[in-house]
């Protein structure tokens, strides 16, 4: 090479084996993240072969990171925030609590010293804020309460991460110095714990003030002056350096984590009628840096400790996957949720993430923790997290069950559900039109439709225009149309046509090849935005695919009276409302 390029290196190999392995894991039908996983593994200094500059992945995990929780909070309003602060802060605390006592009994059975084996406790009680919100993301639930409750349980664990990064080193010393000096009889210094508490509660304070009085005006008025220049680059650039600057300054002066920085600064934009737009331009690096993230993590893993230490990593993993969601499970239901939502809060919190593997590389430099704990730590959380997709897709089948179970459990007490996050049955409508997304293009074809007297069901992922269609008697539900439990409420065996409006195209080409297998015989109309994206539906059996900028093109050459080149497998967007009988 000419010159030596970690970063260039580090991407490379990082994403290009991330993307093979990812796309092996796939076909097998295992999660991507065990091939992102595997792929840091082996990149990784503790495995044979090339090795990547480990902490240029891991402040490129950082951006990930920040993007991630940045969208997160483009999506989670203050009042969400505070109208699950009944469950979420209790909850959460509780719950690392336990996983922190359980940890510690298991690190001092290990042999260790009562401040290493708080250490290791305190690491083993907080998610991933990265792996729960792909899993909520994956199913669309982050609209729901379900999700609203997780979200906010892990931004409660998230602040007292950081209070207890701060905290830990004093802890530690303090714990060791009571087990050390309490037999000698020497006073133990309690100031430097009590100032550390204070001037650390005092800065997150400061931070969320002057984000909710300053940020929550100056953010959204620079974004609505930079969207008024009209330039899209200016804007996604605003965007970015929104969420970096705001991170990093909240990290450098007030000591607050890069994650919980951006996450405030998405909340404050919320509110801003830019959210949605700001969510979108955000999206593309946000899902390739949260790859690195998972690439980093398995970076970190050293193999041996499962040949070295394996009862040891056991009981890891069985406090992390059973102790710790178990523990959430109960005080859930101890709140009086379902138990629907108690499971999915428990399955979210089964996994441990980027805050464990901070706490433990800091337990080591201080001296105050093993090696061989940073190892466990670290297999405990490779393996909950390529459980963790296992464990949601094992509650995705319990699900229809749960919610019959529910249901009977309402009718006995004369109740009705508050909330309409189980699936419904199958829709009576017949001979209607199944509209899939209802944005900008679905929603002109279920207007037209509409007029025409023609029945639709819609499926949309948003639950705020699931509830406008439901108030104005549109039958809908909020979901991912390419889950087949979703898909078989909107009745495909006895609808019409199904109209695919979506941008997106490899969901829209699930969509339109399950719908196929339900129906044979079913008009499938779907949106495209290129040629392979045209061919790609037609092939999985869409009768006609629009191409929005075609239709541009044609309605141009219509109106100087120029011929227009045939294609027979794509018409415009008109196309999509008037495909219909009169």
């Amino acid at each position: 090479m000419p010159h030596s390029s970690p970063l260039i290196a580090t991407l490379v190999a990082g994403l290009g084996l991330a993307f093979v392995l990812g796309a092996v894991a796939h076909r097998i039908r295992v999660s991507p993240l065990a091939g992102y996983l595997l792929a840091g593994v082996a990149i990784g200094p503790l495995t044979p072969g090339y090795v990547a500059d480990q902490s240029m992945a891991n402040e490129l995990a950082e951006i990930g990171i920040i993007l991630l929780m940045f969208g997160v909070g483009l999506h989670f309003s203050l009042n969400d925030l505070l109208q699950v602060r009944s469950i979420a802060v209790p909850g959460a605390l509780g719950q690392m609590v336990v996983a922190t006592v359980l940890g510690t009994g298991l690190g001092e059975a290990v042999g260790w010293s009562i401040g290493a084996s708080f250490l290791f406790g305190l690491a083993l009680s907080v998610a991933s804020t990265v792996v729960l919100l792909r899993a909520m993301q994956d199913r669309r639930l982050l609209e729901t309460e379900r999700g609203h409750i997780a979200v906010g349980w892990l931004v409660v664990e998230d602040l007292a991460m950081v209070l207890a990064l701060v905290l830990a080193p004093p802890i530690a010393r303090l714990l060791n110095a009571s087990f050390e000096d309490g037999a000698s009889g020497a006073p133990i210094a309690f100031a430097p714990f009590a100032s550390a508490i204070g001037y650390t509660l005092l800065k997150i304070a400061a931070f969320v003030a002057l984000m909710l009085l300053v940020g929550q005006r100056a953010i959204p008025s620079m974004l609505h002056w930079v969207a008024h220049t009209g330039s899209r680059e200016l804007f996604r650039l605003a965007v970015l350096a929104t969420a970096l600057c705001v991170a990093y300054g909240a990290a450098m002066l007030f000591g607050v984590s890069f994650a919980l920085g951006a996450f405030f600064a998405g909340m404050v934009l919320s509110e801003s009628k830019l959210s949605q737009r700001a969510a979108q331009e955000t999206l593309p690096l946000r899902d390739a840096f949260a790859v690195l993230f998972f690439v980093s993590v398995g970076m970190l893993f050293n193999p041996r400790v499962l040949v070295e230490h394996p009862f040891e990593v056991l009981a890891t993993v069985l406090l992390i996957t059973v102790g710790q969601a178990g523990t959430a499970f109960i005080i859930v239901r101890l709140f009086r949720y379902p138990t629907s939502i108690a499971l999915t809060i428990a399955v979210s919190v089964a996994q441990i993430g980027e805050f464990s593997f901070i706490l433990a590389s800091l337990g080591v430099e201080l001296g105050l923790l093993p090696t061989a704990a940073r190892d466990l730590i670290l297999a405990g959380a490779i393996i909950s997290i390529l459980l963790n997709p296992v464990l949601f897709a094992a509650l995705d089948r319990l699900e229809p069950w749960l919610a019959r179970r529910e249901a009977a459990t309402d009718a006995r007490a004369g109740q009705t559900p508050a909330a309409p996050d189980p699936i419904p049955p199958p829709t009576t409508l017949a001979g209607h039109a199944v509209i899939v997304g209802y944005g900008r293009v679905g929603s002109v074809v279920g207007e037209r439709l509409r007029r025409a007297n023609q029945p639709i069901f819609v499926i949309e992922d948003r639950r705020d225009v699931v509830d406008r269609l439901h108030s104005e008697q549109v039958e809908a539900i909020t979901g991912n149309g390419a889950d087949p439990a979703i898909l078989a409420v909107a009745n495909i065996a006895g609808a019409q046509r199904v109209y695919v409006a979506i941008p997106e195209t490899f969901e829209a080409g699930q969509i339109v090849q399950q719908a196929r297998a339900a129906n044979p015989s079913i008009e499938i109309l779907a949106r495209a935005s290129s040629d392979a994206a045209i061919e790609h539906l037609s092939r999985l059996g869409a009768d006609l695919v629009v191409m929005g900028e075609r239709e541009v093109a044609n309605s141009m050459l219509r109106g100087v009276n120029a011929p227009e080149p045939p294609h027979p497998r794509s018409v415009g967007t008109d196309a999509l409302a008037t495909a219909t009988p009169p």
